[in-house]
């Protein structure tokens, strides 16, 4: 086992990165995937992807059994799914809360777990204001 993985966690996913080694980090960029499906509006992204100074990347998401997966992983790229729509990726730009926080480094970290899902709930605290990211319902969550 890696030291940057934890042996605890989500029964199908695995115990992901160990959210600790987000702490220092630089926020330089957020990316994110939403479905665009016929006139349907997004009501989030279903994954987002945290790039740091050094270009490390971070993927949140959230997984099959509902458990909220945080693993060092490079954005995907976009595609379509015939008559569902197509996933789009790109910049978040303005589209998610961890937008006010660009140029900011990570000062702290807290994690909710589920003895049945692993990891539920990741909180990111920055120096001017925290984000949280849960899986909710089977869906990603950012606050």
């Amino acid at each position: 086992m890696r030291d940057h993985e934890r042996p605890e966690g989500c029964p199908l996913h695995g115990g992901g990165l160990r959210v600790e080694s987000l702490v220092g980090r630089r926020l330089v960029e957020v990316v994110a995937a939403w479905q665009e499906a016929g006139g349907d509006e997004d009501v989030g992204p279903l994954d987002v992807w945290l790039i740091d100074e050094g270009g490390g990347s971070v993927h949140v998401t959230t997984g099959s059994d509902w458990c909220l997966v945080v693993e060092a992983a490079q954005p995907d790229a976009g595609y379509d799914m015939g008559a569902s729509g197509r996933i789009r990726v790109d910049a978040a730009d303005d589209e998610t809360p961890f937008s006010e926080y660009v140029g900011e480094c990570v000062v702290g970290v807290r994690e909710e777990h589920h003895p049945n899902t692993g990891r539920v709930a990741l909180e990111l605290v920055f120096r001017s204001g925290r984000v949280r990211c849960a899986s909710r319902g089977g869906d990603l969550r950012l606050t």
